[in-house]
């Protein structure tokens, strides 16, 4: 299965990839966490893209080709992908890469989330500092206020998550990545997922609109 997801910022992209990856044996390639690894590193990489993340601004697309090539040379079992394309340009570039190895892309889908509940869900997520797991302070707070359930690691609110910065990325989001929606459905490969309501129930309908495209 090769297919990449697409939807605003707070629409559930990061949790619905690891089940979908999961469900169909293939490589979940997060762009989002490949570059926190970077700028955890302290890689050349990672310094360049911190400063436009935490901005909530796109990272500069000779940034995130070169990296992203690479993590698709290891996905013998096809791939998710979570957070690229964002533009019309990396939407090309990986359409010639794919090519280049016969391996184009067999779906693109887009999950639905009105504004207001995708602020909602990313203004009040937490992230563990130590095991990067995620909680909620409305939706699906810790058992201990700032404290992890499961490492006992300190929660804190990334740069990005904060309320003006999210706002700015749906901005962005509208701006920039809404128009991959016509470029992928005149190529015939755009299916629409309702990402509100329960995560089961959004695994259940992004499956479902996968059933007719085959695992080769």
């Amino acid at each position: 299965m090769r297919i990449v997801l697409l939807g605003p910022p707070g629409a559930g992209k990061g949790t619905q990839a690891h089940r979908l990856a999961d469900y169909h044996d293939s490589r979940l390639i997060a762009t989002g966490d490949m570059f926190r690894r970077h700028v955890r590193e302290q890689t050349p990489l990672g310094l360049k893209a911190k400063s436009y993340m935490d901005a909530g601004e796109l990272v500069p697309d000779d940034v995130v080709i070169g990296m992203l090539l690479e993590e698709l040379g290891k996905a013998a079992n096809g791939f998710v992908l979570d957070g690229f394309p964002r533009t019309i340009p990396q939407a090309q570039a990986l359409e010639e890469a794919l090519a280049a190895v016969g391996r184009p892309l067999q779906a693109v889908l887009k999950f639905k989330i009105p504004d207001g509940t995708a602020i909602a869900r990313l203004a009040g997520r937490r992230t563990c500092s130590r095991c990067e797991r995620t909680f909620n302070v409305e939706l699906k707070p810790p058992k201990v206020r700032d404290i992890c359930d499961a490492c006992g690691g300190r929660l804190v609110q990334r740069d990005d998550d904060r309320e003006e910065t999210v706002r700015h990325r749906l901005e962005v989001y509208h701006r920039d990545t809404e128009p991959l929606e016509l470029f992928y459905w005149e190529r015939g490969l755009l299916r629409e997922v309702d990402a509100v309501g329960e995560v089961e129930d959004v695994t259940h309908r992004a499956i479902a609109v996968l059933d007719d495209v085959g695992d080769e």
